[in-house]
């Protein structure tokens, strides 16, 4: 069987193409197994996985926990809010005590960018980035893409938008990659002072008028605004921001061609899709949810058989 490039999972720009066909592949697999009654393999036994999270996650966090538990992988859960971080303990030294407890791999949420490739320039355990600042959340960019792999044959040729928060957003950034990647069309959406001045160097449209961007996609990826990152206000209102980026389903609905509607979670509903959005038949949201154990299942398994070695 042919393996990863790389032997962690810090951000989509350190991977090829070849390696998301294989995680694809291996999450193939791992759907299946999920579907099936008995949703546990043996795959990991001999395996002890570290969630560290700096910063809170919900779905994200569950998400990993139980594709851990589906490959009956040994689980430790670290919450920072808990720990010794917050006495003044270094990155490495709260790493490195729990590496002293055996730990073959560290899944590690960081509000600092490079946190996971700083890391695995000092420790010895595969490390997996689930979200590093406004960075890159790679199993995230992974199981978006396989989620439109599934609902339209291929990514390959797709046209997608990436409407909202572009600024603050790792998930935007790592989804760029991945898309380009796998020779998607990319375009990016929002209000002016959302979107980086950078933006154009990676290769995207950009568009300010969301009409036309939904009229131009064959996939509309909604971010929310994440106002927790915000030191100052980038537009006048929530409102006016709904007006003007929000998708309801008189939008929808008014498009000369049906679109397939996503969303990273968690969801502002009201503010950038509406309720009848996010539920309807055009939204593939909890596809993508699913996806996720499924993604999240085979990065980890395809960097523990490197470790195997």
């Amino acid at each position: 069987m042919s393996e990863l490039s790389v032997n962690h999972l810090l951000g989509i720009k350190y991977l090829n193409k070849e390696d998301i066909q294989l995680i694809f592949e291996t999450a193939d697999h791992f759907k299946e197994v999920i579907n099936r009654p008995i949703k546990k393999v043996p795959s990991l036994r001999d395996i002890t996985i570290a969630n560290l999270f700096f910063e809170n996650s919900t779905r994200t966090k569950l998400s990993f926990e139980l594709a851990e538990k589906r490959l009956s992988a040994d689980v430790l859960n670290f919450s920072s809010s808990q720990s010794s971080v917050k006495k003044g303990e270094t990155l490495i030294d709260t790493v490195n005590n729990i590496l002293s407890m055996k730990v073959d791999m560290v899944v590690m949420r960081h509000p600092n960018p490079g946190a996971g490739v700083f890391l695995s320039k000092h420790v010895k355990a595969s490390i997996i980035n689930a979200g590093d600042g406004a960075h890159e959340h790679p199993t995230q960019a992974l199981l978006d893409s396989y989620s439109i792999r599934e609902t339209l044959g291929e990514v390959k040729g797709k046209k997608v938008v990436i409407v909202g928060d572009i600024l603050h957003s790792r998930v935007a950034l790592s989804n760029i990659f991945a898309l380009q990647l796998q020779g998607a069309q990319v375009m990016v959406c929002g209000p002016k002072t959302l979107i980086p001045k950078y933006i154009d160097k990676l290769g995207v449209k950009v568009e300010t008028d969301l009409i036309k961007a939904l009229n131009w996609c064959d996939v509309a990826n909604m971010l929310r605004v994440q106002n927790e990152r915000m030191d100052i206000n980038y537009f006048p209102s929530t409102r006016e921001y709904t007006q003007q980026f929000g998708v309801n389903k008189e939008l929808l609905d008014s498009l000369d061609k049906e679109i397939v509607i996503m969303h990273p979670g968690p969801i502002n509903r009201g503010v950038e899709i509406t309720s009848d959005v996010a539920d309807s038949k055009q939204s593939i949201i909890l596809n993508q949810v699913q996806n996720g154990v499924a993604i999240r299942m085979a990065v980890i398994y395809l960097l523990a058989s490197k470790i195997k070695q």
